[in-house]
């Protein structure tokens, strides 16, 4: 029985009418989530943490999911009360046993409290019956995945819910007779009964809870082996032609990386087996649980469309994954203020380990547009946040989540590793992960044995790109020095002049000369260097950071600019024709392009490109600034000039891989009533795409495509189209998106009603699809409307969902806006809330920076006659 006592509820055989204290400093009772201080108070006295977990999965999504904790530990102080956590309402706790006798437990603020009356120091034993929430469980209709990153195992079992306090598990599932299960350990034993059966999984290795995992429903299973160790891969494709195509490439990418990261880090695989489950719109790219790895199963089975991103994407995310079994798993961060460090180094493994399968590929040229223009995009607006973050409470861990982490972090490590050489990178990195394997580390002791390696003040290097936000802004000019030679002078200064930071890093200086590039290597320590030039000639351009590794507001001089934008000049080499695009693109930004005159060169440029990751580069500018950056009537004038450029190119083009980035980008833009017609009869099967078979995935995003263009018949088309659909999760995720599809207003209204709710946001990725189906540029109009009520729920949206959802919900949200009106919507919403939270507040900045852009060039560049292009 419970009862209420100031808003804290106290069950048991003893009620206690003041809550006693236990050892924190500051509060009587723990707060919601985990506090830093409750973590240092626990980490003190606990050890040697040992959970027993058994659960009972029902066949019904809607039944209840019950279960059994026993936990064992060492405990040091017994003076103080013990404080587990179990984020579930106070009935969801059944009972608590130390050893076998009831204990009387209390239940505040997600935690359960037990007083330390007759406990004595050393082994511990307590034993819980509880029932699950549902909030980690993701449960569907026949499966279901727990993902607990980064607070959330608490949602699920009592536990100590922190990464320091690492354990070892022992798990033990019934599920229906027909469901496959897997988990972090290999399974041990297997008890049939008539409609269940009872999985025994083996003792892990010691693992912090957000890496405890297991998934279970109807799921197929392939097996492979490579260099002597099994592999299986759980999935739910029903397409067994595109299984087939793809099984083999998936075994040998993850076997390459496990043999590249043995090798580089000198450890062996520390984690057994190596099971992985390709989950239909899972929320992330990949979930790094050792033993058990997830996937969104679209990364992984691709289609005959596939562009050579999307290879690449597959061969990073496992890498990506694969990495953290010794970056994040084997050694983990202390605290979650440090989570970036498993990212990062995650990051920056994947992009050495991909490269021996994709001998073919320009890898510098692919770093660059795989990590700076994500993090341009968030280092440039006023909500960016420093690499590393100071966390108070778990709670609020996934606000750390974002590009700077995943994108600007590479950029700096990359950059640690040219200054202080690889070979002392890699000493370094084996020293640390040979010192605190299976437990944890911060990254000033990281940063500590990378400094007693090298003679660079490593200290002010980490406070100046890993501490502090932002990036340099540098110049460079060519002047003329004694007897007429030429001298080059590169300049950095702090955006934020207070600080006077100077950031310490290579900066490569590409210079054209006729057909020629010559590249000036420069050491940027100071605020600016001068170096002589091998020639007295004039550039006929200039463009900075052409190694495509240095970081910084690298702005194009006038003359580079002019002679880029009217391809006048043409750099040679990639990766300074990759960097250069982004010059072009930040110059508009920045005001001194107009869109249109970008769209312009994007459309000229297309037919004369070779690379195909730069011709991706410009498919993505060219349907940015279509759909965001000129008017709608500047967009109706560009139309069919667009489209008959990239049904050009998209014939001419060599492979399928280079096709399907054409036709991505031309379902993406097509808006002349011709172009319309012609996509539905490619949906109709009535004509083909021209060497490129198309896969349900396609056909589905088409018929989507056709709908939010209003065609007179779209209720028909989609009607048709979901009866062509096979595969049950791709028609369950068809029939949730079609709603925000409707012509009618109200009926958008009424699905954007019901995301208030939030059983309606449990499948995130179809929501972010309805969310960007609601605010299309075509809609964004009706929309408008939508903006501030979605605003308003991104703190409820932080609490209920994962790591990503809060910010994909608002990019959702606002990317399809161009109008001041718009942008003064997220204006007022901010200047009324000064105590919003800062962490979200960022978010919403860095959401709406190109909402407000869009505002300020379209007001700026709106056109006062018809353009001629």
């Amino acid at each position: 029985m419970f009862t209420s006592l100031r808003g804290m509820v106290l069950i048991g055989a003893t009620t206690l009418l003041a809550a006693p204290r236990y050892g924190l400093p500051q509060a009587d009772v723990p707060a919601l989530g985990v506090s830093h201080e409750l973590a240092e108070f626990r980490g003190r006295r606990i050890s040697d943490v040992q959970y027993d977990l058994s659960f009972a999965l029902p066949e019904q999504a809607t039944q209840p999911i019950r279960g059994t904790a026993t936990i064992r530990f060492q405990l040091t102080d017994p003076t103080q009360a013990i404080v587990l956590d179990f984020d579930a309402p106070a009935e969801n706790i059944f009972s608590v046993r130390r050893g076998n006798a009831d204990i009387p437990y209390r239940s505040i603020n997600g935690h359960i409290i037990l007083e330390p009356a007759g406990v004595i120091p050393g082994a511990q034993q307590l034993t819980i019956g509880f029932q699950s929430t549902d909030a980690a469980l993701n449960r569907h209709d026949d499966f279901m995945y727990t993902l607990f990153v980064p607070d959330r195992a608490a949602t699920a079992f009592p536990c100590f819910n922190q990464p320091d306090l690492k354990a070892r598990y022992r798990l033990s599932l019934t599920v229906p007779a027909a469901w496959r299960a897997v988990a972090n350990g290999s399974v041990e034993q297997r008890d049939s009964g008539t409609t269940t059966q009872t999985l025994q999984f083996g003792v892990t290795a010691p693992i912090s809870t957000y890496l405890f995992a297991f998934a279970a429903g109807k799921l197929f299973v392939e097996t492979a082996e490579r260099d002597g160790r099994q592999f299986h891969m759980y999935h739910r494709e029903t397409d067994s032609a595109k299984v087939a195509k793809n099984r083999e490439a998936i075994f040998d990418l993850h076997a390459a990386a496990l043999r590249w990261l043995e090798q580089y880090t000198g450890i062996p695989y520390p984690f057994g087996k190596f099971d992985f489950f390709a989950i239909p719109s899972f929320q992330f790219g990949g979930m790094e649980h050792p033993g058990s790895v997830w996937y969104r199963a679209q990364s992984l089975f691709l289609d005959a469309s596939a562009t050579r991103n999307q290879f690449l994407g597959r061969a990073s995310v496992i890498s990506h994954e694969t990495a953290h079994m010794w970056f994040g798993d084997l050694v983990t961060m202390r605290w979650f203020d440090d989570v970036w460090m498993k990212e990062v180094f995650a990051n920056f493994m994947a992009d050495k380990i991909v490269r021996p399968s994709f001998p073919d590929i320009n890898h510098d040229l692919r770093f660059f547009l795989a990590h700076h223009p994500g993090a341009y995009d968030v280092d440039r607006t006023v909500g960016t946040n420093p690499i590393r973050q100071p966390l108070e409470n778990l709670r609020e861990a996934g606000s750390l989540y974002g590009a700077i982490i995943y994108e600007k972090a590479p950029i700096v490590l990359r950059q640690l590793e040219i200054l202080i050489g690889d070979s002392s990178m890699r000493r370094g990195l084996r020293e640390y992960l040979n010192r605190f394997q299976f437990a944890n580390a911060s990254w000033p002791e990281l940063i500590a044995i990378l400094s007693s390696g090298s003679s660079e003040d490593l200290q002010t290097w980490s406070h100046v790109w890993v501490e502090e936000t932002g990036r340099p802004s540098v110049r460079a000019v060519v002047t003329r020095g004694p007897n007429s030679t030429a001298l080059l002078t590169v300049s950095q200064t702090d955006p934020r002049a207070e600080r006077r930071l100077q950031w310490n890093q290579q900066v490569d200086v590409a210079l054209g000369y006729g057909d020629s590039t010559v590249i000036i290597p420069i050491h940027l320590r100071d605020s600016a260097v001068t170096v002589s030039l091998p020639s007295a000639k004039t550039p006929d351009f200039l463009v900075l950071g052409g190694d495509g590794v240095a970081y910084g507001r690298f702005a194009l001089d006038a003359h580079s600019r002019v002679g880029l934008l009217t391809g006048r000049v043409r750099p040679r080499g990639a990766v300074v024709r990759s960097v250069a695009w982004n010059g072009l693109w930040e110059g508009m930004l920045a005001g001194d392009v107009p869109p249109h005159e970008l769209l312009q060169h994007a459309i000229r440029s297309l037919p004369t490109e070779g690379d195909e990751l730069i011709i991706q580069q410009i498919l993505g500018l060219l349907q940015s600034v279509y759909w965001r950056y000129i008017t709608p009537s500047q967009r109706t004038a560009f139309a069919p000039t667009v489209e008959r450029v990239l049904w050009q190119g998209l014939t001419r083009a060599p492979s399928a891989s280079r096709k399907g980035a054409y036709y991505n980008a031309i379902v993406s833009t097509t808006l002349t009533v011709p172009g319309i017609a012609k996509l539905e009869r490619i949906w109709r099967k009535t004509e083909t795409v021209p060497g490129l078979p198309l896969a349900e995935d396609q056909y589905i995003d088409l018929a989507q495509a056709l709908a939010v263009r209003d065609v007179p018949n779209s209720r028909l088309i989609l009607d048709s189209q979901e009866t062509r659909i096979a595969n049950p999760d791709r028609r369950a995720r068809f029939r949730f998106v079609r709603p925000a599809l409707s012509p009618h207003g109200a009926v958008r209204d009424s699905v954007f009603a019901s995301l208030r709710g939030p059983a309606n946001r449990r499948r995130e990725p179809w929501v972010l699809e309805v969310i960007s189906y609601l605010h299309h540029p075509l809609r964004a109009a009706q929309a408008e409307r939508y903006i501030e009520p979605s605003l308003a729920l991104v703190e409820e949206v932080q609490r209920t969902g994962d790591i990503f959802f809060p910010l994909g919900w608002l990019h959702a949200t606002l990317d399809g806006h161009q109008t001041k009106t718009a942008a003064e919507v997220v204006s007022r919403f901010l200047a009324q809330r000064p105590e919003y939270p800062p962490r979200l507040r960022g978010k919403i900045l860095q959401a709406a920076d190109g909402l407000f852009t869009a505002a300020r060039l379209v007001d700026r560049y709106k056109p006062t006659a018809p353009l001629v292009h």
